[in-house]
């Protein structure tokens, strides 16, 4: 009999069962992030997070202080247009603390995020740090394809600055952005 593979996935859903009667509890992670805008790296990110959780819920983070190029709607449109037919994924935009989103959702069993660099990577690991100690919750770090590592929103929103073609760095036209989209979730 071939030996099982061992993933994330397995290992949460066999220690759950172990841990508790019920056999199967859905595993969300939370992907927090401004997407301004949301790149073919973020998208990677997503997917692979879809291989070993039951749901992936994207959160838009509001921050009023921050200048962005394109809107929280214009972004909340253009993600639920990549994803609004996979009912594993959920889109939503928050503002405050991501912290605070979570703890107010409750169904959220980790965050999610992504990482480049070695300088991606002590970020994330304080960050991660901080979340625990304020939640209690963990952080699972992935890192993107490998010819996606140079892509980040920043390189992608100087380039349109240019008028250049970004379309190899994003998984749809940025004519999506502004194309109504009727599933689209608010939490404040």
């Amino acid at each position: 009999m071939p030996k099982q593979r061992l993933n994330a996935s397995t290992l949460y859903h066999h220690t759950y069962s172990k841990h508790n009667t019920m056999s199967h509890q859905s595993f969300t992670v939370f992907f927090p992030g401004t997407f301004d805008p949301f790149t073919v790296g973020h998208q990677s990110i997503v997917e692979q997070a879809l291989t070993f959780a039951d749901r992936v819920h994207i959160g838009i983070g509001v921050n009023p202080d921050k200048k962005t190029m394109f809107t929280a709607a214009q972004r909340l449109n253009y993600i639920n247009h990549l994803y609004g037919n996979n009912d594993r994924v959920i889109v939503s935009q928050y503002t405050g603390l991501t912290t605070d989103f979570i703890k107010k959702e409750g169904n959220i069993n980790c965050i999610l995020r992504g990482v480049r660099s070695v300088k991606d990577f002590e970020y994330e690991r304080q960050m991660a740090d901080i979340n625990r100690q304020l939640t209690g919750i963990e952080t699972i770090l992935l890192f993107p394809s490998p010819q996606f590592d140079s892509i980040s929103s920043s390189m992608v929103r100087e380039l349109i600055t240019y008028s250049k073609d970004v379309s190899p760095f994003i998984p749809l036209d940025l004519s999506m952005m502004n194309t109504a989209f009727d599933n689209t979730k608010t939490v404040s």
